[in-house]
């Protein structure tokens, strides 16, 4: 049942132009969601470079704090040999 002054003449285009927004809708839809994934792929290499950094400070300060230890440990050695 055909519709009422629709022939195959006119479908055609529709269609085509049917299948174009889609596609374009697709690329456009698939560009943004790239870019979404480049902005955290970024993010993350930030975040990956801020942990490398408070994990060698964390080095260093564990290093500072048995130093310290020491130094209270040897403080406490001649308290305890004056007094």
């Amino acid at each position: 049942m055909p519709l009422a002054g629709v022939d195959g003449s006119t479908i055609i285009p529709i269609a085509i132009l049917v299948i174009i927004f889609a596609s374009v809708t697709t690329i456009v839809a698939s560009y943004f969601k790239l870019q979404r994934h480049r902005a955290d792929a970024a993010a993350l290499a930030e975040y990956r470079k801020l942990a490398e950094r408070v994990t060698e400070q964390q080095g260093a300060m564990s290093a500072q704090l048995a130093e310290l230890g020491e130094r209270v440990k040897a403080v406490e050695k001649l308290l305890q040999s004056v007094g």
